[in-house]
């Protein structure tokens, strides 16, 4: 007899099922649209499709009056920006700092305890801080981004370099390599693959509080934008920025799988999801 937990779907059906939940959830929002707008054809709360659909064209096909552009192409490009900027500068330091306290006891001595620190404190209160010593243009909302997944990926990264098998590191010195050597030879390539899964874990916060840096001060940007019109009430142009971010996070992470697994297939052998 064949078991559940052994039983796999195909492709299409494993797509299918994959959408059924988005499915019922637009049907439902629909359902709960057209009740709200029998009873109020003015309502703000659930737009119909219809409403959508005209934001989305307003916002992304037409150029501003005001300045001329593209509001949502303007937006998306500022905020990838920020974000590019923020989650790249982090996993350059997180590699460095998180090998190095993973193999070099002189540096997690005075390091580990401080990146241990930093991790528990919350990014988000130190908010006014970052704005009050790096003003408040592009270098703050960066480093909120830093200093809100840096420790956490570094933390990650030491714990894997940790977790490497002992006898690697020792084979590689018997046979004379330096330290030096030994990290770029046997720990980097193995750590690399874990950077990159590290990143996309911390992909949601990163985007969390990028959106909270532009709501507060900024002049374009995704979180600018949606703070911006939500005095209005603006639930068509708010609900389809909120799908975008989402899809843009969502490609962001297909995208560093798929880069995984083309550059270390090796690893994604090993892991089973080759």
């Amino acid at each position: 007899m064949t078991r559940l937990i052994n039983k796999k779907p195909s492709r299409i059906t494993r797509l299918l099922l994959g959408l059924l939940p988005f499915i019922v959830l637009i049907v439902l929002y629909m359902m709960a649209s057209q009740a709200r707008l029998v009873d109020n054809p003015n309502d703000k709360l659930l737009p119909a499709m219809s409403s959508f659909v005209d934001a989305i064209n307003r916002m992304a096909f037409e150029p501003s009056r005001r300045s001329g552009e593209y509001l949502m192409l303007a937006d998306t490009l500022a905020s990838l920006s920020r974000l590019a900027m923020g989650v790249g500068i982090s996993a350059l330091i997180a590699l460095i700092v998180g090998v190095a306290n993973g193999m070099v006891p002189f540096v997690r001595a005075p390091l580990s305890p401080l990146v241990t620190a930093l991790s528990l404190v919350p990014p988000m209160a130190i908010l006014p801080i970052l704005f009050i010593v790096f003003g408040l243009g592009e270098l703050s909302k960066v480093m909120l981004i830093i200093i809100g997944i840096c420790p956490i990926m570094i933390r990650d990264l030491q714990l894997r370099t940790d977790a490497l098998p002992p006898e690697q590191i020792l084979k590689a010195q018997t046979l004379g390599a330096s330290s030096w050597q030994t990290i770029i030879a046997i720990v980097v390539p193995q750590i690399l693959p874990k950077l990159i899964e590290a990143v996309r874990l911390t992909l949601g916060s990163a985007w969390l509080f990028l959106i909270a840096a532009e709501a507060i001060a900024a002049t374009e940007g995704l979180g600018y934008r949606i703070f911006l019109i939500r005095r209005y009430l603006a639930m068509d142009v708010i609900l389809p920025y909120v799908l975008w971010i989402s899809l843009l996070a969502f490609v962001m992470d297909w995208l560093l799988r798929k880069l995984s697994q083309h550059a270390f297939t090796w690893y994604h052998t090993a892991q089973g999801d080759a």
